[in-house]
């Protein structure tokens, strides 16, 4: 069986940290994709799909100290459903995405203190001084738009 979640989005709100009695963190984010396409009537359609998302132990702090609203994060987990009871009693489900790895994938420079900005999995890079030699690169490379509909002449992409 395979149960395996990717998701490329922006959040739409700053990541909520709590810590569950043990004193486990857990941060929860809202994360928006979208996709566009034309009907047969050559209409532009676009659609917002809301997922949250749910991160654990470190990578969950990394994720409220580091992200906020509009920050681009590619999301790597399984589905998972809940069941609650609300105030009336009543049973209640919330399919959510349990992650396992969490990337941010916001351009270089595009934050303040960007030493202290965690690379892949929310892992903090090693201080300035401390980084290993690497050759010099060039400039980020353009990834693309980080939404369909922010790219304009795609729509016949066939991928």
């Amino acid at each position: 069986m395979l149960n395996k979640v990717m998701l490329i989005g922006r959040l739409g709100r700053d990541p909520e940290l709590k810590y569950a009695s043990t004193g486990m963190p857990i941060t929860n984010m809202r994360i928006a994709t979208d996709e566009s396409y034309t009907d047969r009537d050559g209409n532009r359609v676009e659609r917002t799909e809301w997922h949250t998302v749910v991160v654990f132990q470190r990578m969950a702090e990394n994720c409220a100290n580091y992200l906020s609203k509009g920050s681009l994060v590619y999301v790597e987990g399984s589905l998972q459903t809940r069941k609650w009871q609300d105030q009336q009693g009543q049973d209640r489900y919330t399919t959510e995405i349990k992650a396992q790895r969490v990337q941010f994938l916001d351009r270089k420079g595009a934050r303040d203190n960007q030493d202290s900005y965690p690379g892949e999995n929310g892992h903090p890079r090693p201080p300035a001084g401390e980084r290993p030699q690497q050759p010099q690169r060039r400039e980020a490379e353009d990834i693309g738009p980080a939404f369909p509909s922010e790219a304009s002449g795609m729509d016949d992409v066939p991928f």
